[in-house]
């Protein structure tokens, strides 16, 4: 009789293998699903930005204003007849923020 015992749980132990250790086990299972879902968030995080790229692209076959902004930003570039100041902040010559340093009002 615990021959029997010893051959059934065995036997189980042998289906049990592949559930829990094999090629499609829980764990490799697990371990996909995990790397499936880190995938996706990269996927999403990859179209958005391709989405903001395309919408700049047709921006820029559309419209002079995206060209002429980026010129402006990127390149410094101004236009014809047209004229550029430069305004130079230097320390201390800037007024502070309202409710900083501000005298405040003499009680009446």
């Amino acid at each position: 009789m615990k021959f029997l015992t010893l051959i059934f749980v065995a036997l189980i132990a042998l289906l049990q293998y592949p559930l829990w250790l094999g090629k499609g086990s829980w764990l490799r299972v697990w371990d996909i699903n995990q790397k499936i879902v880190a995938q996706k968030s990269t996927n999403a995080e990859l179209k958005l930005r391709n989405d903001t790229l395309d919408a700049e692209v047709r921006d820029l076959k559309q419209g002079n204003t995206a060209i002429e902004e980026r010129a402006r930003s990127e390149l410094g570039m101004i236009k014809q007849d047209e004229v550029f100041y430069q305004v130079i902040d230097q320390e201390g010559s800037t007024p502070p923020p309202p409710g900083e340093g501000a005298p405040a009002s003499p009680p009446h």
